[in-house]
């Protein structure tokens, strides 16, 4: 998580910290020799590298609400350096913490946070207000309330497990947490959200990573006047697939984690020709190209890549153990490493570098072919659903990745399959569930190449 430039002023100090694989912005205010840490990811490091480096101490972790994209590290902070956690009451957090709700305020040096609640993309959702010596808000930190150009999605509690709330009793509740308390502070003040682009979290987020409330004012499509219901129908419309893990999260979220390096050091490795227990899920992360030229029958090829832990918490359920493949060391560490971020590495059965016996291959497309003839397969789009309303082929057969697994039975067989999405990355993995699903049947993954069909189909 490289942290971006710092900006100060008076004598506060805001340090992003970016996490690009989890689109994850998370904070540390420094006032003078206190540090205060907003929504921390799963691994605590960078926080105690900063607070080391300016000769101050970690005084309060704050949790703008239980996030359900990755693992938070707020327990392990609190227990490591003996700060307090700040979350809302309505959270039910099972960790010791302080509660922090509309009028509670955290001094800071000459700094104070107040709390804000702001339902709406959670019921439990949080924002902090920066105040200066002078009373004047400097900055907001919004979590997944407001984001630049978005606010939060209100769609990601209905499952029992995290409260069974409705999304449309939740977009009211962020239409008002937007216009009753957001909007109503300083057009100056600047707007620091827990994400950015390609969050899961939101739908059209800007790829900047920070703004201010006036420029949200203008710019932001969900900020605009409309009336409350206008607001809910607009926000609810085509909002991303929900990952299998988001509901494992906000729950472990609301227990606290284990310590990351401990987890990480629990998982079992094993040797390249260790036998593997049939019928349990093997995760190949090696590039798509080797896994063609050789692999372990059924395996499934997430490649590691900028997105791999999403895509993993959206394929694998969060109670399926699975084996992790990668192809060196250092490359299983930071697969490992990745998979703690959602929470999953309990999950991993045994890590182990490919062996040399590799029998399956898969085929190579012939993109000529498909070109020619393009009846002559059966062709399985699997990009989202929203990606998917502009189709490249007609008549393709339309299974988002996050459904594959428990769709392929409904892919006919009686010509070959030849798998989409818009890049190769996802039709990598999906080619191999299909292949391992449907073992009888000729699957083919038309990889990169689909730019081209893409690029025809626009003309």
């Amino acid at each position: 998580m490289p942290p971006l430039p710092s900006s100060t002023a008076s004598a506060v100090q805001i340090q992003q910290f970016y996490d690009k694989g989890l689109a994850h912005a998370s904070y540390a205010v420094r006032c003078g020799r206190q540090v205060a840490i907003i929504d921390p990811g799963r691994d605590p490091q960078p926080y105690y590298d900063f607070a080391d480096e300016h000769e101050a101490r970690i005084v309060a972790v704050i949790e703008t609400h239980p996030h359900a994209d990755f693992v938070s590290s707020h327990l392990e902070i609190a227990e490591e350096t003996e700060a307090p956690i700040y979350c809302s009451r309505l959270v039910g957090a099972k960790y010791p913490h302080q509660n922090f709700d509309d009028g509670d305020r955290i001094k800071l040096g000459s700094y104070e946070l107040h709390a804000i609640n702001t339902p709406g993309h959670s019921p439990d959702s949080i924002s902090i207000l920066l105040m200066d010596e002078l009373a004047q808000s400097r900055a907001v930190f919004t979590g997944d309330t407001l984001f630049v150009g978005d606010v939060g999605r209100p769609d990601l509690r209905e499952e029992e497990a995290v409260g069974g709330h409705k999304r449309e009793e939740l977009a009211a509740q962020l239409y008002r947490s937007t216009r009753n308390k957001l909007m109503t502070l300083p057009g100056s003040t600047k707007v620091y959200p827990a994400h950015g682009p390609g969050s899961l979290c939101g739908k059209t987020t800007s790829p900047d990573l920070d703004s201010t409330i006036g420029k949200e004012l203008k710019t932001n499509y969900a900020l605009q006047p409309m009336s409350q219901d206008e607001f809910i129908k607009v926000l609810l419309e085509d909002q991303p697939f929900v990952p299998k893990y988001f509901g494992h999260d906000v729950a472990l979220n609301k227990q606290g984690a284990p310590s990351f390096e401990d987890s990480i050091r629990a998982v079992p490795h094993l040797s390249s020709d260790a036998p593997l227990t049939p019928g349990v899920l093997l995760i190949d992360t090696r590039p798509a190209a080797k896994f063609r030229a050789g692999h372990l029958p059924g395996a499934i090829n997430l490649q590691d890549g900028g997105k791999f832990e999403t895509w993993l918490g959206s394929v694998v359920g969060p109670k399926e153990p699975f084996y992790l493949l990668a192809d060196s060391k250092i490359a299983l560490d930071t697969v490992i490493r990745k998979t703690a971020k959602i929470g999953y590495e309990g999950n991993i059965k045994g890590a182990l570098l490919a062996p040399t016996a590799l029998p399956a291959t898969s085929p190579a497309v012939e993109v000529d072919a498909v070109r020619e003839h393009p009846e002559a397969f059966t062709i399985v789009d699997i990009r989202n659903r929203t990606e998917a309303k502009t189709p490249v082929f007609d008549n393709a057969l339309v299974i988002p990745l996050p459904e594959l697994r428990e769709r392929a039975h409904e892919i006919p067989t009686d010509k070959p399959v030849l798998i989409h999405c818009a890049g190769g990355y996802r039709s990598a993995a999906g080619a191999s569930i299909v292949q391992a699903a449907l073992p009888g049947a000729e699957v083919l993954d038309l990889g990169e190449a689909i730019t081209d069909f893409q690029k025809q189909a626009a003309h």
